[in-house]
């Protein structure tokens, strides 16, 4: 398996993987291909994230989102994990996790202050891998 930086030619398992995560919001590929994947490629690119994927077998399996953020509290940046999936077939067997060394040694490269992740389903996961609670996470929402 190999992690690497998204591509553009990502988005069409980037869309399938997307499609399959999502919850709360049903994922439009119109608004997907001319306005968010896009614009996280060109964010991921100028160092305001770090947009991964993980590729098995020259398929991409798995993907993670994280967005950079400068803050005062914190002194200096966070880099927060928003969107992370995997492909079901692969599950359990490691992918998940390997992203998030990656995104953690990007962190260390950038010098952020501290990797967060807000989380409903995967608190243990995420627990395995040091991460520890700090707060709840509330939202308001525009639509």
């Amino acid at each position: 398996m190999t992690i690497r930086d998204a591509a553009p030619s990502d988005a069409d398992d980037v869309y399938r993987l997307l499609s399959g995560f999502v919850t709360s919001y049903g994922p439009n590929r119109a608004v997907f291909d001319d306005v968010t994947f896009p614009r996280i490629i060109e964010t991921a690119a100028d160092g305001r994230a770090e947009f991964l994927v993980a590729e098995q077998d020259s398929r991409v399996v798995g993907y993670l989102l994280a967005l950079r953020m400068p803050t005062l509290f914190a002194g200096g940046t966070i880099l927060e994990l928003l969107e992370l999936t995997v492909d079901a077939p692969v599950r359990g067997r490691g992918t998940g996790s390997a992203l998030i060394r990656a995104a953690q040694a990007r962190a260390w490269e950038a010098k952020d202050v501290e990797v967060t992740v807000p989380t409903r389903r995967a608190a243990d996961f995420y627990r395995a891998l040091g991460f520890h609670e700090t707060a709840a996470y509330l939202k308001w929402s525009t639509m």
